[in-house]
């Protein structure tokens, strides 16, 4: 899953970029409020946790904006402005919750769960192919009942994977969907990926899933399809 981190500490982002990124999640960072109308309104994301105190355009006004707009994915304010004026204004104009800090890195976690977990009818949080499942509130992916130990970015792609079945996915795709948005196109990083994933997923099975389609890109195939 991919979340957009709208937040002009640099310290404070780094430690919650970290953390996410441990929790297998790619994160974007937008450091200022324009930053961030800019990436919500040109990149794909499954939410934002956002500041109120930013440079250039505030957070409320950013949030006003998304929701003018119909974006409707979900909104988390993390903030260190705690009056309950401050919490009913951020609600009322869209946010999906808020928290103050400082904060337990383990709450925030939990609370992101949460909004995933309400998702749940519009966004599946379990994707399965074949004998391979992932559950993404779990973190925790299995092919035939063993349980695969995946880094964070190997969890990202083959979630992506997972999304797209049967669908060619180029490496345009993967830098721009599952990698940060300042991502270098150009390195060979992408095929060292795969090739790790390709060998925990489809190692010891006699199907494979996981296959290279000349010229185009990579794609998850279901036993079914030729």
């Amino acid at each position: 899953m991919r979340i957009l981190l709208v937040e002009d500490d640099s310290a404070v982002s780094s430690f919650i970029r970290r953390g996410l990124r441990e929790e297998h999640y790619t994160v974007d960072l937008a450091p200022d409020g324009e930053k961030a109308l800019f990436l919500a309104e040109t990149e794909k994301y499954d939410l934002i946790i956002l500041d109120l105190l930013l440079p250039k355009v505030g957070g409320l006004e950013v949030l006003k904006t998304l929701r003018a707009k119909r974006l409707t994915l979900p909104v988390l304010i993390l903030t260190a402005k705690d009056r309950l004026e401050d919490k009913v204004t951020g609600l009322n104009l869209g946010a999906d919750d808020y928290l103050t800090k400082p904060f337990k890195f383990s709450e925030l976690l939990a609370r992101l769960r949460a909004l995933f977990r309400r998702r749940g009818d519009v966004v599946s949080t379990v994707l399965t192919v074949d004998d391979l499942q992932m559950d993404l509130l779990r973190h925790r992916v299995t092919r035939g009942g063993r349980e695969l130990k995946l880094t964070g970015r190997e969890f990202a792609i083959l979630e992506y994977f997972l999304r797209h079945a049967n669908q060619v996915v180029t490496r345009t795709m993967l830098s721009e969907q599952v990698w940060e948005h300042d991502f270098d196109t150009f390195s060979n990083v992408i095929n060292v990926h795969i090739a790790r994933l390709r060998k925990k997923v489809d190692d010891g099975f006699d199907q494979k899933l996981i296959h290279t389609v000349r010229d185009s890109g990579y794609m998850l195939k279901t036993p079914e399809t030729k």
